[in-house]
């Protein structure tokens, strides 16, 4: 033994469990009277908004809630969903963000896979989520306590589905003296379910420490200041909006609502509260850009945006280049709590021409500062590729920032840790400088004549189309070649091309056999963070294929 072994043990002086809860408790300590929460006509502080918090935690811990039970909420963003960050974890309870978008009968199965004890939910779901609880109740015999959320900026209808009115029941409960969190860091923290393309959706469930050292994370990576005014235009429910209800609440910023996102709310937020700080989609930023230059009037403050959810084509970061945004792209799944990697922007960059320096920031880049490992490995042999940007591999991670494991799903959990990595599914390329570059999802790689063509690559080069609003490519099946691409596009308003006019941009771009057979001007189906959905794509192009 040591001699640095004795007496020198863990004491309650010297070791805490990490929890982004405790960013809470300081904001409102130190913060107390600056604004935490902006929505529409209501106005919290640090303080209001831990109280607030306190009391949530005070009413769930009076209906039973307790370490290791679930709590599912169906909110918007909106300060009941903040709130929810908070309280939820502070019982060492298990919060489940259902996603807003899902019909009643995933919905029912996620809260019964989950054995959710309560729901909290917005009115303007109330039949959607009433459907799904006779779905529950029918289905699985089982009873949620349901807490009906009035927001103040809701002007719908919408029937309570509850006995329990959420301002009501916070008033009745005196606060928590503190919002404590666990005490083991590897407790849950959350349950987010994927999006379930083939099969049933997978839970993902994460902890304290992964949570706590991701929203750190977020802040270094960005190089946050504190203070910072966040406007909600990612889903909160995404990946527990990427940590970043915790990453807000550790720098003392001010959380900017918002429960549609529209170009016109968005700027009009940006320009009304000085936003200096927002994350989304590439569709959202693509609204952004695409906005008039009149809509975006007023807008005088550096405006940083932070990219993921797919990976950007070109033309979306130029385009926010153009109009003045610092777009930072990172990547990451809801496995490693949202973002875990970033493309820093190396200071040489900035003497690059606009083209490289888009090409630069289009990679998938490098780990987290808080995340162990990041490479890409041959998914048979798990040895690391050259860095050549040419080998392919898959994308894998291992450290903190990754989950516990898939809810009640042993054999996904061990094939996903397979060799001691996280395996992501995204095949890529490592760069001379280890960036890492992704060339597509294993499954959306289309296989023509015995060649590999990556559809993101095709993507990019339809975006670089002034037309193009939004696209898609898949495989179609072909006789001869087994596979082509096919793509999906949906033009900008007042715009017009024809399929022919796309197909000669593309072959000035790409090689004539990546270049698309066939293009369907055609709604793209997205989910509710801006993600294209290809399963569906895909589907549609198989069965199109089989009619003719």
């Amino acid at each position: 033994m040591s001699i640095y072994d004795q007496h020198l043990d863990k004491n309650t002086a010297n070791h805490v469990a990490l929890s982004p809860v405790s960013f809470v408790e300081r904001s409102a300590e130190v913060f107390g009277d600056l604004p935490a929460v902006v929505h529409g006509r209501r106005r919290y502080s640090w303080a209001q908004v831990r109280e607030r918090s306190a009391r949530l935690a005070a009413a769930l811990r009076g209906l039973g809630i307790a370490r290791g039970d679930t709590v599912s909420v169906m909110l918007p963003n909106t300060p009941e969903m903040v709130e929810a960050h908070y309280a939820v974890p502070a019982l060492c309870a298990v919060l489940n963000t259902l996603n807003t978008r899902l019909d009643a009968t995933l919905l029912a199965w996620q809260m019964n896979h989950c054995e959710a004890r309560v729901l909290i939910t917005d009115r303007e779901f109330a039949p959607v989520m009433a459907q799904a609880l006779a779905l529950l109740k029918s289905a699985h015999g089982r009873e949620l306590v349901v807490i009906d959320v009035c927001d103040s900026e809701y002007e719908g209808a919408g029937e309570p589905l509850g006995r329990l009115e959420y301002e009501a029941w916070l008033a009745a409960h005196e606060p928590l003296e503190r919002l404590e969190g666990p005490a083991d860091e590897w407790d849950a923290i959350s349950v987010s379910y994927t999006s379930g393309t083939t099969g049933d959706p997978k839970g993902v469930v994460t902890h304290h420490r992964g949570a706590y050292l991701n929203a750190v994370c977020n802040a270094a990576t960005w190089t946050m200041p504190h203070f910072p005014t966040y406007l909600w235009t990612l889903p909160m429910f995404h990946c527990n909006g990427w940590c970043f209800p915790w990453t807000v609440a550790m720098l003392g910023g001010t959380h900017v609502c918002l429960r549609k996102v529209e170009a016109q709310a968005i700027l009009n937020a940006m320009r009304e509260h000085r936003v200096d700080h927002y994350c989304a989609a590439p569709i959202v930023h693509s609204l952004i850009y695409n906005a008039p230059e009149e809509m975006r009037s007023g807008i005088t403050q550096q405006v940083r945006g932070m990219v993921a959810g797919a990976a950007p084509p070109a033309a979306m970061i130029e385009g926010m280049a153009k109009i003045g945004f610092a777009i930072t792209h990172v990547y990451g799944l809801t496995e490693v709590y949202g973002p875990a990697a970033v493309a820093v922007q190396r200071p040489a960059w900035a003497e690059q021409s606009l083209s490289e320096q888009t090409r630069l920031n289009g990679r998938q880049g490098v780990r987290y500062p808080l995340q162990e490992g990041m490479t890409v490995l041959d998914p048979n042999t798990l040895m690391e590729v050259p860095a050549d940007g040419q080998t392919m591999g898959e994308i894998m991670f291992r450290g903190n920032i990754v989950m516990k494991g898939y809810l009640k799903n042993p054999s996904a959990t061990d094939k996903a840790f397979e060799g001691g990595w996280f395996h992501t599914g995204d095949l890529a390329v490592m760069e001379p400088d280890r960036y890492v570059k992704i060339k597509d999802r294993s499954k959306d790689i289309i296989i023509s004549g015995g060649e590999n063509i990556s559809s993101l690559e095709v993507e990019d080069a339809l975006y670089r189309h002034s037309a193009v609003l939004a696209c898609a490519v898949v495989a179609k099946p072909d006789a001869k070649w087994g596979e082509t691409p096919l793509a999906y596009v949906e033009t900008k308003p007042g715009a017009a091309v024809t399929a022919a006019e796309l197909i000669a941009h593309c072959k000035t771009l790409l090689a004539s056999y990546k270049v698309p057979r066939e293009i369907r001007f055609e709604e793209i189906p997205k989910t509710s963070t801006g993600k294209i959905q290809k399963f569906q794509l895909r589907e549609r192009a198989r069965s199109n294929s089989a009619i003719n």
